[in-house]
């Protein structure tokens, strides 16, 4: 009986440490169910479960829709949490926060570029590394700010870019502690701001 039950521990083990990193986008009826709408003070934009060796978790990504302008919902704040249920609550791993500001011209909307966000495996240790991308539009309709938010091993390496058609008021800067990702990741995000540059026709890159 302990050697079944030993062969039962092995077992699980093995499935628990040899899980792949996987992920999906949930439906309003799963987030619903999960009743993941008290985690966030805004409401849900799109929700992904995040699976790999450490866990099972919910990456919520959410806007506060504070104007709607014709056809268009427009936001002056938005949340990126990182949680997983525990005992019929929710452990948050981490909180992604960030508001519209007042630049001349005033920015008036700020968003989630889900297109360029990423929730893989990206330097294959087993581990998920989520990729958080938003960006923000002046009244004049350009965007104005770019911001590219790489979680490793919960923390927080951030590219933070500003566009402006004046050298003295652009910039393109990346976090101090960059080069202390592992080279698999940041060959992906450097990939990733070159095809955001080229698709949006975006500059990212200092004056």
């Amino acid at each position: 009986m302990k050697n079944f039950i030993l062969l039962l521990v092995l077992s699980y083990s093995t499935i628990i440490f040899s899980q792949k990193a996987e992920s999906y986008k949930l439906t309003k009826e799963e987030i619903t169910e999960r009743e993941l709408n008290e985690v966030s003070d805004f409401p849900i934009y799109k929700a992904f479960e995040c699976a790999d060796k450490s866990g099972v978790y919910n990456l919520l990504l959410c806007e506060n829709r504070k104007y709607i302008l014709k056809k268009d919902t427009l936001n002056t704040k938005i949340q990126a949490i990182y949680t997983m249920a525990d005992h019929g609550g929710f452990l948050e791993k981490w909180r992604i926060n960030d508001l519209l500001e007042d630049y001349n011209p005033k920015e008036k909307n700020i968003w989630f570029w889900t297109k360029y966000c990423s929730t893989k495996d990206l330097d294959a240790d087993g581990y998920i590394d989520p990729v958080i991308v938003y960006g923000t539009r002046n009244e004049n309709d350009e965007i104005r700010r770019v911001k590219i938010i790489t979680v490793y091993k919960n923390k927080k390496y951030a590219i933070r870019a500003v566009e402006c058609d004046l050298d003295d008021c652009r910039s393109f800067k990346k976090d101090a502690s960059w080069n202390s990702l592992p080279q698999k990741i940041k060959t992906y995000v450097d990939s990733l701001v070159v095809k955001i540059r080229k698709e949006q026709d975006l500059l990212l890159k200092d004056g």
